[in-house]
């Protein structure tokens, strides 16, 4: 799990410059928030909105492949880009080899927009509740642990592809607002 570091002097400083502002703010008219533009979106919650539609979609059409039908699998391919294409690509190629099967529903509890880089990359969080999903051998026996949780966090990196956001990457984070 990676964290920006911030010295004290930075965190003082952010903190005495939310003070001035708070203060500030309080001789003269209050001003309408403005959207943010970025390079591909008229805002950061237009972004935020896309990536969240984005995911959610995906989720929908991961939760109906079917391991022993790789046809199924194309479905995601719309919804990904990169290496995390490749690798998920090859994740469930080696299911089906092996004859794994899944069953149940992963669900999202919340999804949580991050942030907008220059260059249109969308980052956000997730909290995803897979207590109802299985993950089963050629055998029908589980093989998923049982100290698995029931639920992640996962850090998302979303890029613009044409005219769409697709899944650049993923990364399972700790998060306390999304445990077991």
């Amino acid at each position: 799990m990676t964290f920006r570091r911030s010295t004290m002097s930075r965190v003082r400083a952010a903190a005495l410059l939310a003070v001035a502002a708070v203060a500030l703010s309080a001789c003269g008219p209050a001003a309408e928030p403005t959207p943010t533009p970025t390079a591909a979106f008229a805002s950061e919650e237009e972004a935020f909105a896309a990536a969240e539609e984005t995911y959610r979609a995906y989720i929908a059409a991961s939760n109906a492949v079917d391991y022993s039908d790789p046809e199924s699998f194309a479905s995601l391919e719309t919804f990904t880009t990169g290496a995390y294409q490749s690798e998920e690509r090859e994740g469930l190629s080696q299911m089906h080899a092996e004859g794994n099967s899944n069953v149940g529903d992963l669900k999202i509890t919340w999804f949580r927009g991050v942030d907008v880089g220059a260059d249109s990359t969308v980052t956000a969080r997730t909290c995803n509740d897979v207590s109802e999903t299985d993950l089963l051998d050629s055998n029908g026996d589980s093989i998923v642990p049982d100290s698995r949780p029931t639920h992640y966090a996962i850090d998302l990196t979303f890029a613009v592809v044409g005219d769409e956001l697709r899944i650049a990457s993923s990364e399972v984070v700790e998060d306390a607002e999304c445990f077991s």
